[in-house]
């Protein structure tokens, strides 16, 4: 299994690779000034967004990033698992179960009550994991990009 750990300033490069995997894995484009103040936001230790990295081999093999925030409908805050990505070369070993298995682990210790996430409704071997370590809300997303 993977060693995850919390990001550090020295892991930048790596996680620049998987973010830009990323990306493309999403068919999106992220501005590089928005990544670089995201980069920055994890580092920052009160800010609510945090990542991680999964190592196998002295090697980044896939990241995580998610966010703590208030809700209407609980005493404790929400996390929001934002972004999860395995590099090509890894899935299907487990990887991605674990990086959200510590998201779950950091929901705990800071008495979160629930993590959510979104995933495109293609991307059917995500699917099938989030299937079995979840359960589906029945929502539907809307969104007005502004």
């Amino acid at each position: 299994m993977p060693e995850i750990r919390p990001i550090t300033a020295a892991d930048h490069a790596a996680w620049r690779e998987l973010w830009q995997g990323y990306q493309s894995f999403y068919a999106a484009e992220i501005a590089e000034p928005t990544s670089d103040l995201t980069w920055q936001r994890f580092l920052e230790p009160n800010e609510p967004m945090h990542a991680a990295l999964a190592w196998h081999d002295d090697k980044a093999v896939g990241l995580v990033h998610w966010i703590f925030h208030r809700s209407c409908w609980t005493a404790g805050d929400y996390c929001y698992l934002q972004d999860l990505y395995v590099a090509e070369d890894s899935r299907g070993s487990g990887i991605g179960r674990a990086l959200i298995e510590h998201v779950y682990a950091q929901a705990v210790a800071a008495g979160a009550a629930r993590v959510h996430w979104l995933t495109q409704e293609t991307n059917y071997p995500g699917r099938m994991l989030y299937d079995r370590i979840a359960d589906r809300s029945g929502f539907i997303q809307y969104r007005k990009v502004l």
